[in-house]
């Protein structure tokens, strides 16, 4: 059975974890949306066209996709008058589109342990994204050991054995300054004599800019291709959803030095720029499969395009 899936009748579950982390970007869109529209209809003219690019814009959707959204109503609608809800409907539609991408968050192994490696720059969220997701694993029922690679900064390595006490979890960890890819072949060694399900290596934060760190990070790979032929299975590339457009730059330098297979966007709950996703998606053809919706532990989401869109264009509750 395919993991992290939303049944049917799962409608306050993750959708509302989701609704809830998009709150600040969907009250954006609403206040903006609802003075577009403050007479009964619009008509669809170069002003309004305008405005509307503006308004998704402020998103940090980009140019890019917001340009698309705005020639796709130019072409539908032009010269007629519509109204909110057709509009909406429409808009939608268009970002669905945008956001097409595999359903099926985590690759596993066939056999043996699925070995994940977590990248990111300092600050992105990425030690707190780890525990979230052992933790979706331990509710999955799945066994877990945690890898501390970030064997330079003593902060992670407590924080990161801090969540796995609470979760219920084993870490392997290294000595202060000592090479990261040993962390990482001890972890893998450790999870296949545990016969764990899982093994989730952290790596050191850094900036895309850092080419002796990025190569550390393909000595980290070969490491673990050796252990085990195909893996790693998956490499996570935890992003800051409050970076806005700063995250694409960052996606491009890992997913070409990290040969990313996808994207945690964590904190979306802290911003208004949740549209950012979207100019991520769109230009390097990484899948967003989780995005980190609030602090707790349980607060990481599977990415729905479905879910993500109607959140976004959803009515915020009253605080």
């Amino acid at each position: 059975m395919a993991l992290f899936k939303r049944s049917s009748d799962d409608s306050g579950g993750l959708f509302a974890r989701v609704k809830k982390g998009l709150k600040k970007t969907a009250q954006l869109l609403k206040t903006d949306i609802r003075d577009l529209f403050k007479q009964e209809g619009r008509l669809v003219d170069d002003a309004f066209l305008g405005e509307l690019f503006a308004i998704l814009i402020k998103t940090d959707m980009g140019g890019g996709p917001a340009g698309e959204i705005r020639t796709h109503l130019d072409s539908d609608f032009r010269g007629r008058v519509v109204e909110k809800t057709d509009l909406l409907e429409t808009v939608k539609a268009k970002i669905r589109d945008l956001m097409t991408q595999s359903d099926e968050p985590i690759r596993f192994a066939e056999s043996g342990p699925t070995v994940i490696i977590v990248v990111g720059v300092n600050g992105s969220g990425k030690t707190t994204s780890i525990a979230k997701l052992a933790h979706l694993f331990r509710e999955e029922g799945r066994s877990v050991v945690l890898g501390a690679g970030d064997t330079f900064r003593a902060a992670a390595v407590e924080q990161l054995t801090i969540w796995a006490e609470r979760i219920g979890v084993e870490i392997v960890k290294g000595k202060s300054q000592s090479d990261p890819a040993s962390v990482a072949h001890r972890c893998v060694a450790r999870a296949i004599e545990a016969e764990a399900d899982v093994c989730i290596i952290d790596t050191a934060g850094r900036l895309q800019t850092q080419s002796n760190l990025m190569q550390q990070l393909s000595k980290i790979r070969r490491v673990i291709t050796n252990q085990i032929e195909l893996a790693p299975h998956e490499v996570l590339l935890v992003l800051d959803a409050t970076a806005g457009q700063n995250g694409i730059s960052q996606a491009k330098g890992f997913s070409e030095a990290a040969e990313c297979t996808g994207i945690i966007l964590a904190k979306l709950d802290g911003t208004a720029k949740g549209g950012v996703v979207i100019p991520i998606r769109q230009q390097f053809n990484i899948p967003v499969k989780f995005i980190g919706v609030g602090e707790k532990v349980e607060d990481l989401a599977v990415f729905n395009a479905d879910d993500f869109v109607d959140a976004l264009f959803d009515e915020p509750e009253a605080s």
